[in-house]
């Protein structure tokens, strides 16, 4: 979970292919009117969120359900999001990526064919942001490449389910 340019799906990839179960980029399962938005620049807001949220716990659910594991890339801004998230599964763990304005900024600028664009977008989802505690989430900076940050999360994981 993070804001856009963090490395959610960079990092959720590489997190799935070691655990070796499936990924699902959360940025897939947007309505095409949200996609259009933030390719306009327009932030989403809660209403635009809940569809794509319910969508995606929806998904977590029936993996659940199916006893298979998945590691899902989904921005998760606030702690509500979270808790329906968590609808899917109680069990849910959070790695949580933290960057600075001026670092997101940059990987934001480098992007080639994504939707999500602008400043105003970027400083949007900042405000939105709710900063996870550490019993909610694994913090890892940004700063860190892929890899260690895989490292660094698989090693807290059992730690962190029930």
């Amino acid at each position: 979970m993070g804001v856009s340019g963090s490395g959610k799906s960079c990092v959720g990839a590489l997190l799935a292919r070691r655990l070796g179960v499936a990924f699902i980029d959360g940025d897939d399962y947007h309505s095409p009117t949200s996609v259009a938005k933030m390719a306009g620049g327009i932030p989403l807001d809660d209403e635009d969120r809940r569809e794509w949220l319910e969508a995606l716990a929806n998904l977590i659910g029936d993996h659940r359900r199916r006893d298979a594991s998945l590691v899902v890339a989904c921005s998760a801004l606030k702690q509500r999001y979270r808790e329906l998230l968590r609808q899917g599964d109680p069990e849910l763990v959070f790695l949580f990526l933290q960057g600075e304005r001026a670092q997101l900024r940059e990987r934001l600028a480098a992007r080639e064919a994504h939707f999500f664009r602008g400043d105003a977008m970027l400083d949007s989802q900042l405000r939105d942001l709710e900063v996870p505690d550490d019993h909610e989430a694994v913090t890892c900076s940004i700063g860190d490449v892929p890899d260690t940050i895989v490292d660094t999360f698989l090693e807290v994981l059992p730690r962190c389910r029930g």
